[in-house]
């Protein structure tokens, strides 16, 4: 029996300007069929079947969703999960319909009437195209299988655009963060790994999907590195010292965007001494991209305090 692995699947769209599309529009229709009596085992053999068909065997779940995944990339569209059905006796998964992420209509209330810009373009055009399979026993079963799309199917290269099909592997992810802490924007961080693959098309990512890797590392610094051990300190110091304050911005993604504190005794020579003072903001952190900026006086003796 061939057993197939693979990754999960998300809800893809086109996000590229410039795709190749099939010369024809696949429109045949299909037709859901339920398992009778008997199943088809995949023949455990060297040639395993390139599209799936009803009664089809996997061992896992997530071999068959890998199936349909790699079968939809080779055919030119993207795909989804749409619904999951559990059973009533043990709450376990029993069912799953994987679809094309062109199936089904936009929710109307998600359209904005009195939106200024234009409509973004329709995504879901009710395409039919589906695989379902059910368990039978420790076993996955093809149930349902249609064939046909409504709409025009991109080439095996554009694909690799689509939303289903992109991800960033964990060599670019060093590669990315090596470019991004050197201070290497996006846009040429994308060149370098255009490079690297042998064009545009190989990359298995795009723009978006590298400033959403950093935006999530940035996060994690916040909740797990610098910047909650930093907050924890404020905290601490603020318990010990009351006159000790502080205070921290955060962005809408949940990053540390700019933080400010002074003790009590920086806070009371500047009563004495904050006739004139001075900041510096040369300090530059290449990981954060955040200027350092202390603030300095000059007290009676001519020496400088560095708050």
């Amino acid at each position: 029996m061939a057993e197939f692995s693979g990754f999960g699947v998300a809800q893809g769209e086109l996000e590229a300007e410039s795709v190749e599309v099939q010369g024809d529009v696949n429109v045949e229709d299909g037709v859901n069929v339920e398992v009778e009596d008997g199943v088809n085992v995949i023949p455990s053999s060297s040639s395993a079947p390139l599209e799936p068909f009803i009664g089809m065997v996997f061992e896992e779940v997530e071999d068959a969703q890998a199936f349909y995944k790699a079968y939809a990339r080779r055919q030119g569209f993207a795909i989804r999960t749409n619904h999951t059905r559990l059973s009533k006796d043990d709450k376990t998964r029993c069912a799953v319909d994987y679809v094309c992420t062109r199936e089904g209509f936009r929710r109307v209330s998600r359209k904005d009437t009195d939106r200024i810009m234009p409509e973004p373009a329709e995504t879901k055009i009710g395409c039919k195209a589906i695989m379902g399979i059910k368990k039978d026993g420790e076993k996955w079963i093809v149930n349902k299988f249609v064939v046909g799309h409504n709409h025009i199917l991109l080439t095996p290269r554009s694909t690799s655009f689509l939303r289903g099909h992109r991800g960033v592997s964990k060599v670019q992810k060093k590669l990315i963060m090596t470019l991004n802490e050197s201070g290497v924007p996006t846009r040429k961080i994308m060149s370098v790994l255009s490079k690297n693959s042998g064009g545009d098309f190989n990359v298995g990512c795009i723009g978006k999907d590298v400033e959403n890797y950093l935006g999530s590392q940035r996060r994690k610094i916040f909740e797990e590195g610098d910047a909650q051990r930093l907050y924890s300190y404020f905290l601490d110091r603020q318990n010990k010292e009351p006159g000790f304050v502080f205070s921290m911005q955060v962005d809408n993604d949940g990053c540390m965007g700019s933080c400010f504190w002074a003790n009590a005794r920086s806070r009371a020579a500047y009563q004495y001494f904050g006739d004139v003072v001075t900041f510096d903001a040369t300090y530059l952190t290449n990981i954060y991209k955040m200027p350092f900026v202390p603030f300095s006086r000059v007290n009676h003796h001519h020496q400088t305090i560095i708050s």
